[in-house]
């Protein structure tokens, strides 16, 4: 799908443990994102982190860590990511997330957008 360079960027932090429906929570989420027709998504894997239970999660090398941090980001439309998001609230548990507008430079295929 064409991006204007005006887009938002959402970002959802969450636990790699953390499940939905049977399923890793960070592939159902990314499913629903490519189901509802956005832009694309990523999953990022944290080495460290921390969050609302200030239980410190790491990867260190004497023992296997559990429930890395991890954090899916999504650029697309701010209606289309603002939809997404109200679609997916029955998913959520202790998630954080945030919405910022950003400035596309270049999407797919297409020549680097000079406007910007």
């Amino acid at each position: 799908m064409p991006l204007s360079s005006d887009a938002a960027l959402l970002r959802i932090f969450i636990g790699e443990d953390d499940m939905f429906e049977h399923q890793p929570l960070y592939e159902a989420i990314v499913l629903k994102a490519r189901e509802m027709g956005l832009s694309g998504a990523s999953v990022l894997r944290g080495a460290m982190g921390f969050g609302h239970s200030s239980t410190l999660h790491t990867t260190k090398i004497l023992r296997l860590s559990q429930d890395l941090p991890l954090v899916i980001e999504i650029v697309d439309r701010e209606d289309a990511v603002r939809g997404f998001v109200d679609a997916i609230e029955p998913m959520m548990g202790s998630a954080l997330v945030t919405l910022e507008k950003v400035k596309v430079i270049r999407y797919g295929n297409g020549k680097p957008d000079d406007s910007a």
